[in-house]
């Protein structure tokens, strides 16, 4: 996928300045498909060349003039083109993994005060996403066809900070000391 198609998501649900629309990636797609304020205007930029995206400026009182993008038919139907290909198996990549990998070979006290950050870390991620189910989706057994994609998308990744939270479990429950292991240091 390439940033131009999360921006074509984004736009397909609610036109919204350059600005707007960085605020909407920190909010939401960009849990899941990161990029900085600078490249989605890059972006932005090079859509509307392309004719995917169109742009009106908007005049503003006591501040500078902005522009709104909307998506253009030509960005629905390379929306719809890209939606009907298959997507590729992501591969993991995590330093977080290596390191685990590593522990033979490391400071298992400092890998365990790792594992306690990332677990808080899933743990604090993990209420955002109920909250926003809680606030955007308050019957989820009862999904208009517009909501099902969001709602799907944030289904998985409570569920992804669930798993990360039982992984780090596990890790801890086999890492922790045990009298036993006290014994032989």
């Amino acid at each position: 996928m390439a940033l131009e198609h999360a921006i074509l998501v984004s736009l397909a649900e609610k036109s919204a300045s350059g600005y707007d629309l960085a605020r909407r990636f920190d909010a939401s797609i960009g849990h899941f498909w990161k990029a900085s304020h600078q490249q989605i205007y890059k972006v932005l930029g090079r859509m509307e060349g392309d004719g995917l995206v169109a742009s009106e400026v908007v005049l503003q009182d006591g501040r500078p003039d902005k522009k709104v993008y909307a998506i253009t038919s030509d960005g629905r139907d390379e929306l719809a083109t890209w939606t009907a290909k298959s997507t590729p198996v992501e591969p993991l990549r995590s330093e977080f993994a290596v390191k685990i990998r590593a522990l033979q070979f490391g400071d298992s006290l400092a890998i365990i005060d790792d594992v306690h950050v990332r677990r808080r870390a899933h743990e604090t991620k993990l209420a955002y996403y109920l909250d926003s189910a809680a606030k955007y989706y308050p019957d989820p057994d009862n999904l208009t066809h517009e909501e099902l994609g969001g709602w799907l998308t944030l289904r998985g990744g409570i569920l992804a900070e669930q798993t990360g939270i039982v992984w780090c479990d596990e890790i801890l429950s086999r890492l922790s000391p045990q009298p036993a292991d006290e014994a032989e240091r």
